[in-house]
This record gives structure tokens, C-alpha cells and sequence, in this order.
């Protein structure tokens, strides 16, 4: 019993991994690892959408800490805006921008995260909808294998 637990506990750690890293800047596929693991079914499926959704959000702060880190370096010559577009851009962001964390879960989608810490967004602001984004596509791939696979 105590060796099956171990064995849960693992592929939820792993899943948790998978999921951290898919939402850095590294290549990682936490889908493939989810799937794999519902369609085991050695996992109960609620601890597979809450291991995968807090290791996607955990990475997604990692991107937002990223963006707070290099917005420091706003004045250098190399940062890629000068003050006149940064200023624009945070004024757009400010208004519509930050919905744009909804979309997070999408490809490309955590290049959002990173401009959240740039633009400053507030960070109880940002958990909330980043965590909405993530839980909502982990249920929603749940759910889409759930469906393939009957």
C-alpha cells in the first residue's frame, strides 16, 4: 500500500515538474505528461488538475519575477524600448493589457507573464488570473481526453 502511494506521489511530483517548467521559457510539454497520467488512472483526476495547475501558476511567477528583473534595466542602451513606447505600452497595459493574462495557457501565452512584471501588474492581480487561466486549461484538457477516450 505504502509502495503504491510512493508511486502516486511520484507522478504527481513529476506532473508538478512538467507543468512548472512548460510555463518558464524552457520546452516543456505538460499535456503529454497529463494526459498519460488521466488516461493511467492511477492518479485520482482532481489531484492531477491541482498538481499540474499550481506547478503551471508557480512557473508563470517565475516569468513575472523575470519581467520585475529585467524592467530594471529600462535605461540601457540594449533594452530593446526607449522611454516614449515603454510609457505608451503601459498605458495600453494598464487599461486592456492585463485581461491578456487569460490567454496565458496559450502558445506564446507566457510571454504574457513576463510583460506583467515588466508593466508592474499588481501581484494578487495577476495570481488570480493567471490561476483561473491554468486550472481552467488543465480541467478543460481533462475533460477533452476524458471525452476521447470513452
Amino acid at each position: 500500500m505504502i509502495g503504491a502511494d510512493l508511486g502516486v506521489f511520484a507522478q504527481l511530483g513529476g506532473l508538478f515538474v512538467a507543468a512548472f517548467g512548460a510555463a518558464t521559457i524552457f520546452p516543456f510539454q505538460s499535456e503529454i505528461v497529463f494526459v498519460g497520467l488521466q488516461l493511467g488512472g492511477t492518479a485520482p483526476l482532481v489531484w492531477l488538475i491541482v498538481a499540474a495547475s499550481i506547478g503551471n501558476t508557480l512557473g508563470a511567477v517565475v516569468n513575472y519575477g523575470l519581467g520585475i528583473w529585467i524592467e530594471h534595466y529600462r535605461d540601457r542602451r540594449w533594452f530593446p524600448f526607449n522611454g516614449g513606447q515603454m510609457a505608451r505600452a503601459e498605458r495600453w497595459y494598464a487599461r486592456w493589457g492585463v485581461w491578456t493574462l487569460l490567454l496565458c495557457w496559450a502558445p506564446l501565452g507566457d510571454a504574457f507573464t513576463v510583460i506583467a512584471g515588466v508593466m508592474r501588474t499588481p501581484p494578487w492581480l495577476f495570481l488570480v488570473l493567471v490561476s483561473i487561466a491554468k486550472t481552467g486549461r488543465y480541467i478543460v484538457l481533462a475533460w477533452l481526453t476524458a471525452q476521447a477516450a470513452t
